[in-house]
């Protein structure tokens, strides 16, 4: 049983916030710690995830893989290959739990997934809006829009916390490096760049854009959600008429209609589509920073509160290796699980797999792959 209180805990977290800023506006003590120990932040999460790896690599040799299992505690099916690099990174533990007092017992893995990772993103970027406001005297639309937007998909996602259980991160991937590293730093410090590059170079969209940017965030949202709802129906109500199906010999059914018949992850296509609006409004990124007095004519140029001019100049262009890199990112991820998942269901449904193959065609994005 799982007490699921993401939202509520990033909901206090944030009134606190919301408090902090009422009172000390841009100078709120966290926003200014958080853009000026930017760098110590993100150096004490890489080590806090090595070591949280290393603690529970070790403890995971004291799991009992023997019956009977009273201790309900068991390996990951894909982490135990006695490869110490791989089975350190992936994980040896399914879903290594600890008891703390007051708190009870916490699944570290569920935990890292919904709490620190998601809620620390939304820290740093309102930390950077501020950072912004102190930098220029005004907040750009480009950054108000990104951080709108993937706030939005944070409370999302932890409002809907019990779809966790269900992810292939928690049902089937150990409790490794590359989840403690992924919720810790990855999540918070790499989403995050973004909102941590328009606070140097504060990009105005106008409307058109903010326009264009949310239809595709929103054409992303309904396939990711129209999706996952069709799945839903087709499992807590069998008898619904209209959705064709493969019955296999494990005695479940593989869903061939609607969403599922375009193609075997078409959520998968709506998530990435949800995630190209965060890296957009930077435009082709890239900024110089001049000394004060050294102005440079050019079209968009911005003057810092102290005097210094930022403008594109020859930078333009290669900042979209940072800005964008998430967007990549994501899509090799969504690919390597989308591999992953069908490794395991071949295993598991053998040549109604292949049949299922063959009547859902596309793996992720129709008529393209």
């Amino acid at each position: 049983m799982y007490r699921q209180n993401a939202f509520s805990v990033s909901l206090v977290l944030l009134a606190i916030c919301a408090v902090g800023t009422y009172i000390q506006g841009a100078d709120f003590s966290l926003w200014t710690y958080i853009a000026d120990h930017y760098v110590q932040l993100l150096t004490s999460n890489v080590l806090i995830s090595y070591a949280l790896s290393t603690y529970l690599y070790i403890r995971s040799f004291g799991v009992n893989t023997k019956y009977p299992n009273n201790d309900l505690r068991e390996l990951a099916d894909g982490g135990n290959t006695e490869n110490f690099i791989y089975d350190f990174f992936i994980g040896r533990e399914l879903n290594p739990r600890i008891t703390l007092p007051l708190f009870g017992e916490v699944d570290i893995k569920t935990w890292c997934e919904v709490y620190p990772g998601l809620t620390g993103w939304i820290l740093l970027d309102l930390a950077f809006i501020a950072k912004q406001y102190r930098t220029y005297g005004y907040v750009s639309d480009s950054i108000v829009f990104i951080t709108f937007f993937q706030a939005f998909y944070v409370l999302n996602g932890q409002y809907n916390e019990a779809g966790v259980l269900t992810m292939i991160d928690i049902t089937t991937d150990g409790m490794g490096f590359m989840l403690s590293f992924g919720d810790l730093v990855w999540v918070p410090f790499l989403y995050s760049t973004q909102c941590r590059y328009l606070s140097v170079y504060p990009l105005q969209l106008g409307w058109v854009n903010i326009a264009v940017v949310s239809a595709v965030f929103a054409l992303g949202l309904y396939i990711f959600r129209a999706a996952n709802n069709q799945k839903h129906v087709f499992r807590t109500q069998p008898s619904v008429a209209g959705m064709s199906y493969i019955q296999t010999k494990r005695g479940t059914r593989l869903l061939t209609a609607g969403w599922w018949g375009m193609s075997r992850h078409i959520n998968y296509f709506g998530d990435w589509m949800q995630a190209l609006p965060f890296s957009l409004p930077t435009g082709l990124a890239g900024y110089v920073i001049l000394p004060a007095g050294n102005i440079l004519a050019a079209s968009h140029s911005f003057t810092m509160l102290d005097g210094r001019e930022v403008v594109q100049g020859e930078a333009r262009g290669w900042g979209i290796v940072f800005t964008y890199f998430y967007v990549l990112y994501f899509a090799i991820l969504l690919i390597h699980r989308e591999r992953r998942d069908d490794v395991m269901c071949a295993v598991k449904y053998g040549e109604d797999w292949e049949t299922y193959k063959r009547t859902v065609r596309w793996r992720i994005l129709p008529w393209i792959y």
